[in-house]
């Protein structure tokens, strides 16, 4: 059997991929004998997560193949050559991760404000666009944000506004569950 396993725009520095997880199931059930990739730093980036792996595709029966490093496991000189580039991968994603953070804390000290920006809600206009009967998603296009934004909004609104609105006894109501 042949098939193949994509991850598209999942990075490759994370363990659990749905494609990943789908060739290890494939894997445990024999249904192949070789894996093959064309570059092993697509595969995993971090050595653990490479042995690991390679460990249970050896306890498998299966081969692991890298064609553009030439890599192929189930030889001597492949196993060694292949533990030599994971090891290389790892060391430059962890260059990488040192020099985000070191980019971070500069940034901070030099006082750049960092995340999502702040958004400013105007929460009585909420009240009264509710009130007016629009949902909660009209009520974030008609105040273009989101509409988990608005949802948070009001519900800190809740406690403010008057209790004599409409909206702040919807607030207050207590639904039962079905």
């Amino acid at each position: 059997m042949t098939d193949e396993y994509i991850d598209v725009g999942i990075s490759g520095a994370k363990e659990r991929r749905p494609a990943l997880d789908r060739l290890m199931i494939d894997a445990k059930r024999r249904r192949f004998d070789v894996v093959v990739v064309y570059r092993y730093d697509r595969f995993a980036r971090s050595l653990r997560h490479l042995v690991n792996a390679l460990e249970e595709f050896r306890a498998l029966g299966i081969q692991f193949v890298s064609i553009h490093e030439g890599v192929d496991t189930s030889t001597p000189n492949g196993r060694l050559i292949f533990g030599i580039f994971a090891s290389i991968a790892e060391f430059e994603r962890e260059l990488i991760r040192d020099r985000v953070r070191a980019g971070l804390r500069n940034a901070r000290a030099k006082g750049k404000r960092l995340g999502r920006p702040k958004v400013f809600v105007d929460r009585s206009r909420i009240a009264v666009l509710r009130d007016q009967g629009l949902s909660w998603s009209k009520v974030g296009a008609d105040l273009r944000i989101g509409e988990g934004t608005v949802r948070r909004a009001a519900q800190v609104a809740g406690k403010n506004l008057a209790p004599e609105t409409a909206f702040t006894k919807l607030l207050n109501q207590r639904i039962p569950y079905a």
